[in-house]
């Protein structure tokens, strides 16, 4: 990947193309190149011509929307593989009315509760590869080095919690944000336009759905997950209008 790189980079300018960085998901066995350029044509021409290695997909954004997705791009020296995955997929839960069931059913009762949820959420962390970055107090943090299995894992919880509240007294009613990007990461905690981008869509979603930012359902491509448009939502923080989508299987 490393010589690749290097290798568009020195016939790029033959093209007008910037071919920016590039990443791997290692649990999925996908590369990811950032390039800018006039064309999906002219981006497909440098790898073409320079190590023949060309692209299953090539997503057309607008100007500038990478950058809001995912963040800036991590700068390596050309010829020096690059061994980290550079995407993290931030997951947040947010347990509904909580502030309620706390009125209802008291600080013991609002506890367990919480326990119950924990217990849910950390368990599709284990088996879909997530880290538990934080407690929020209602909810959850996590992050996944695979796009498709933070989805995977989201789907895991809902269908979880639908199956306990069949026979509860209390129903818990949990909403989940998904954003991808490349996260800064201080003191084991993660920090950044991705991060603030999952908790926002965590909190404009309904109870019981999954929104997810663009990114996400671009990496999930070929993944059997249905979106569903939620359109432009204004979300606090966010200068314009920014799209969502539902998960659905």
């Amino acid at each position: 990947m490393a010589i690749a790189h290097g290798q568009d980079l020195a016939v790029q300018d033959r093209y007008g193309v910037r071919y920016v960085t590039y990443w791997f998901d290692p649990t999925a066995g996908s590369i990811f190149c950032l390039a800018e350029g006039p064309s999906k044509d002219a981006v497909d021409a440098v790898h073409r011509d320079s190590h023949g290695l060309t692209a299953s997909t090539i997503i057309e954004v607008e100007q500038g929307s990478m950058a809001a997705f995912l963040g800036p791009p991590p700068a390596h020296p050309v010829g020096e593989a690059y061994v980290a995955p550079g995407v993290r997929s931030i997951l947040f839960t947010d347990i509904c009315n909580s502030t309620a069931i706390t009125q209802r059913l008291g600080d013991e009762g609002s506890m367990e509760i919480i326990r119950l949820h924990d217990q849910v959420v950390r368990s599709a962390l284990e088996g879909h590869g997530g880290r538990e970055v934080k407690h929020t107090g209602d909810g959850i943090m996590a992050s996944f080095s695979s796009v498709s299995a933070s989805v995977e894992a989201a789907l895991s919880i809902q269908a979880d919690l639908r199956r306990r509240n069949e026979d509860a007294e209390v129903s818990i009613e949990v909403r989940i944000g998904i954003a991808a990007g490349e996260p800064i990461t201080h003191n084991e905690d993660l920090f950044g336009a991705a991060v603030q981008l999952a908790a926002r869509l965590c909190s404009a979603v309904s109870p019981g759905d999954i929104a997810v930012s663009v990114a996400v359902r671009e990496l999930c491509i070929g993944k059997p997950f249905r979106f569903e448009d939620l359109g432009p939502l204004e979300l606090k923080g966010f200068p314009q209008p920014t799209p969502a989508f539902c998960v659905r299987r």
